[in-house]
């Protein structure tokens, strides 16, 4: 599981005291919000479904398409 930047108490203690440089790093990220932790949850439990039954070895990205940019 390979997550964005993600709603954690980290994160909001970072928002309060830095709030320009959550600014700058959510430019970076295409929907333009955090990612809640019940996301990532849902995909990890696709992973532990049948559904991602032939999902082997993959690295699962899951941040609001940060990546693609």
């Amino acid at each position: 599981m390979c997550p964005g930047i993600i709603e954690t108490p980290m994160v909001s203690g970072m928002l309060v005291s830095e709030p320009g440089a959550m600014e700058e790093m959510m430019k970076e990220v295409p929907i333009r919000r955090l990612g809640r932790p019940e996301e990532i949850a849902a995909a990890v439990l696709w992973l532990c479904s049948p559904g991602a039954s032939f999902v082997i070895g993959h690295a699962l990205v899951v941040d609001g398409g940060y990546t693609v940019r």
